[in-house]
């Protein structure tokens, strides 16, 4: 994608968002610059680029919420096109000041163990080896900025922590009172973090972990960290933080969030936002990827789901269309416990609460097909700035997001009606799409060059192959 200046010819149903759309585009270059290309610590692992991310729940994935029985599930999701499972904190859970009558996951007691919720190590240790045999790579939640109130560091190494000042108790988190904060200014500390995720990666052969808050962690920490832990093998490295705000941490990190535009899309979809104020956060994104940066793009998590909403509490009919989005932008694509049902229900987070499961997968289908898009089509390369998504012109841009990415001779076209308008009739206004292509859903052919106009549904989309 060059500028939307540069490619978007300015018609009579564009001038009246231009000037509007120009005033964002200041506004957004100035709040969130994005730094320029920094030496990352470690290389990110060839197999990142067209990995997917399934977010597993384990509490909630099944009725004993156990590292045995998801077991069964590795040949479905194999299946499906799933390549990368992330499992939501396997450590147990502090039982001081503890939320709810089971505890959150992020209010860890022993970095190096199992809860016995869950299971135990040995159980994971098999989970993961049965799941390399199956083709998928696996990464774990890692929690470093705080720990629950008992965990063993507590009585062993109460230095390791931040105190209150009021108080002289340890630091309590913020906005959360049952985890308290570690002192990562500690070497010792930091040390024994480290031995911690070096002990995974030994003992269970994981191959990454998804870093909870990794902003909220001195940079340092990570910048020491993941040169020692890389020692062991390559790992994929995904932080809980939005580039946007905290560009440095792309030094460590190989993939961060995109909240904006999880957020700008729910305010969009529900207050109707006129279409041209979500390119600014995409223009933003795209300058990010020019410099090689990776963004994870998702509908819904085990976070939104269970304190915002269902996908389709926040984004409604637009759901499915947004789901496109992210397999086909430029980055990673995440789904989460349950999206292939689909889960239209809230999961309680610190109650025993599991996904209702009823044996027919509404939506594996849909998403079984932009999963293998995503893992076979070399446009949709993550972090590689020669496919990076290009906009077109249509004749109806307030409504309508249209994009290639190209590969050498091997393309996609993608056209997202942002508009609950039904029947929506268009033509592409651009001689650089031409040829046939192939309908992933609907399998059916297209010839751009005798015929470059289509209809769209009410949030309505299409995925074309050339």
């Amino acid at each position: 994608m060059i500028s939307i200046m540069a490619v978007v010819e300015i018609s009579s149903q564009v001038t009246d968002f231009i000037f509007p759309y120009l005033r964002l585009i200041s506004i957004f270059t100035l709040n969130h610059p994005v730094a320029p290309h920094m030496n990352k610590v470690c290389q990110t692992p060839d197999w990142v680029r067209h990995t997917n991310v399934y977010e597993v729940n384990l509490r909630q994935y099944s009725g004993p919420g156990t590292i045995k029985a998801f077991e069964k599930e590795l040949p479905r999701l194999q299946k499906m096109g799933v390549t990368t499972l992330w499992f939501m904190p396997l450590t147990p859970i502090a039982q001081k000041n503890k939320k709810g009558s089971m505890g959150s996951y992020y209010a860890c007691s022993d970095y190096t163990d199992v809860s016995q919720e869950f299971g135990t190590l040995q159980d994971f240790h098999g989970l993961v080896q049965q799941a390399h045999a199956f083709g998928f790579k696996v990464i774990l939640d890692w929690v470093a900025n705080h720990t629950g109130w008992d965990h063993v560091w507590t009585v062993e190494h109460p230095e390791w922590y931040e105190k209150d000042a009021v108080s002289g108790d340890f630091k309590k988190a913020s906005g959360m009172d049952d985890i308290i904060e570690l002192d990562f200014s500690n070497p010792e500390m930091r040390k024994a973090m480290i031995g911690a995720m070096q002990f995974w990666v030994r003992e269970c052969d994981i191959d990454g972990f998804r870093c909870d808050l990794a902003a909220w962690v001195e940079l340092f920490f990570w910048q020491e960290a993941r040169p020692i832990v890389d020692a062991i093998k390559p790992l994929f490295w995904l932080g809980e933080f939005d580039e946007f705000e905290n560009p440095d941490y792309m030094t460590v990190f190989d993939a961060s969030y995109s909240w904006a535009w999880m957020h700008k899309t729910r305010d969009f979809y529900q207050h109707r936002l006129p279409l041209y104020e979500l390119d600014p956060i995409l223009d933003g994104y795209h300058r990010a990827a020019q410099n090689g940066s990776m963004q994870i793009w998702f509908t819904t998590n085990h976070d939104e789901n269970s304190w915002n909403g269902t996908e389709y509490d926040k984004y409604g009919d637009l759901a499915p269309a947004l789901a496109v989005f992210s397999f086909t932008w430029s980055g990673i694509p995440l789904i989460y416990s349950g999206q292939e049902l689909p889960n239209r229900k809230k999961l309680a987070f610190f109650e025993k609460d599991p996904i209702e499961w009823t044996g027919v997968y509404a939506l594996e289908d849909f998403y079984r097909t932009l999963l293998h898009l995503h893992t076979s089509h070399p446009a949709l390369a993550a972090g590689d700035i020669d496919t990076l998504p290009m906009r077109f012109s249509t004749t109806v841009n307030d409504k309508v997001y249209a994009y290639a990415r190209k590969s050498g001779d091997r393309e996609l076209l993608v056209i997202i009606n942002f508009s609950d308008h039904a029947g929506l009739a268009l033509q592409l206004n651009d001689d650089r799409v031409s040829g046939r292509y192939l309908d992933i859903f609907s399998g059916q052919e297209k010839d751009f060059d005798t015929d470059g106009s289509l209809v769209l549904n009410a949030w309505g989309y299409a995925v074309y192959v050339k």
